[in-house]
């Protein structure tokens, strides 16, 4: 195996990194973290038409590029290295996969092209109040009544929940766990914005009345795409995480250069040596995990479920500690709200706990491999 990436995928990458450092430095980070949105609309109309990322993994037949998700783990490497206030990972990670994972062609052919054109806004409804990320935390009722299904119940944490046009709810009926689409509009449905540490990901509450929605895939039959959609997704934070904890890496290794102390940089420093040594072996470990991971959603491999768990969970722990070593780093400055550390220390910490802690999916990866 190779797990080398191509010519091309090289100059994706130095292709969304540019239009990243254009469109995305911490000035706009800042600005956009604090509207309502979340995101610049135009922006997210050029990562569309212009670079075609929010149809990077979908098939050909559906209006997509028809890449892989190697391909999707450099452009989110990148995405989580600026901070991108985006739904892209609502959009992708989430509302893209669980479509796709569904087996309903004719809601892939319907739904899928507006995600690609980037008209469409995605994400998934699962987690409740109870804040599991587990199907067992599912209370939502679906009743089919009169020749539609209608929706009861309420969703929590959900990306980008109160900008989305598309909604794909997860919920119960009288033949089990079932997937829902309900537009953005739909009567009975009301979404509150809510309040959260990371301000640069957007996070909504839905609560449903007698609300109509469209089921997609059998009746009762959505356990075995969720779990796959949930494992997608935990491989795409981890990219994500990488992002993240490279450039917390490399902003400290070039301030312990250049700050000086005693006469001196404080990267000549023992403790300070440490610290960066610790973050980059930290840092290249997550990345062969997240890259393995990516490879094996690819390849629609057997080992997804094991590596999707064992990726988010060293990745989790990889970012948040770069990112609090990053502070201690920088010192006094690194506590300021001038300087961009307690972003990437609060992104982590989001991260972290999104999708599963680290405890969680390490309980997970057990029972996976009969432990």
């Amino acid at each position: 195996m190779n797990f080398a990436f191509s010519d091309e995928q090289d100059e994706l990458r130095r292709s969304v990194r540019r239009f990243l450092e254009d469109k995305s430095p911490e000035t706009e980070v800042r600005r956009l973290m604090e509207t309502t949105e979340g995101y610049d609309r135009g922006v997210w109309t050029q990562m569309a038409e212009q670079l075609g990322l929010q149809s990077l993994t979908i098939p050909e037949q559906f209006g997509g590029s028809g890449f892989t998700y190697v391909e999707l783990i450099v452009v989110l490497e990148e995405m989580g290295a600026s901070l991108l206030c985006a739904p892209f990972f609502s959009t992708v990670a989430l509302g893209t996969n669980a479509i796709l994972t569904s087996e309903d062609d004719e809601a892939k052919a319907e739904l899928l092209p507006g995600i690609a054109s980037g008209e469409t806004i995605a994400t998934l409804a699962f987690t409740e109040d109870t804040g599991r990320w587990d199907a067992d935390g599912i209370t939502l009722e679906a009743v089919h009544s009169e020749g539609q299904w209608k929706l009861n119940g309420h969703k929590s944490f959900v990306i980008d929940g109160h900008t989305a046009n598309l909604v794909l709810v997860l919920g119960r009926t009288s033949a089990g766990l079932s997937l829902f689409a309900v537009d953005g509009t739909a009567g009975g449905l009301s979404r509150t914005a809510l309040p959260t540490m990371d301000q640069t990901r957007k996070q909504a509450r839905l609560e449903f009345v007698d609300t109509p929605a469209r089921l997609i895939g059998a009746d009762g039959e959505a356990g075995t795409g969720l779990t796959k959609t949930l494992d997608l997704a935990a491989v795409a934070l981890a990219a994500e995480q990488v992002g993240g904890a490279q450039h917390c890496l490399d902003i400290s290794v070039d301030y312990a250069k250049t700050r000086i102390q005693f006469g001196r940089p404080i990267g000549s420093f023992q403790a300070i040596k440490h610290k960066c040594a610790d973050m980059l072996l930290e840092v290249e470990s997550a990345k062969s995990a997240a890259y393995y991971a990516g490879w094996a959603a690819a390849e629609d491999s057997d080992e997804l479920p094991v590596v999707a768990s064992l990726a988010k969970s060293y990745c989790s722990e990889a970012f948040f500690h770069a990112a609090a070593e990053t502070i201690q780093i920088h010192g006094g400055i690194g506590f300021t709200w001038e300087h961009p550390a307690h972003l990437y220390f609060k992104r982590a910490k989001s991260s972290e706990l999104m999708l599963g802690d680290p405890a969680y999916h390490r309980e997970q990866l057990a029972q996976r491999i009969g432990i």
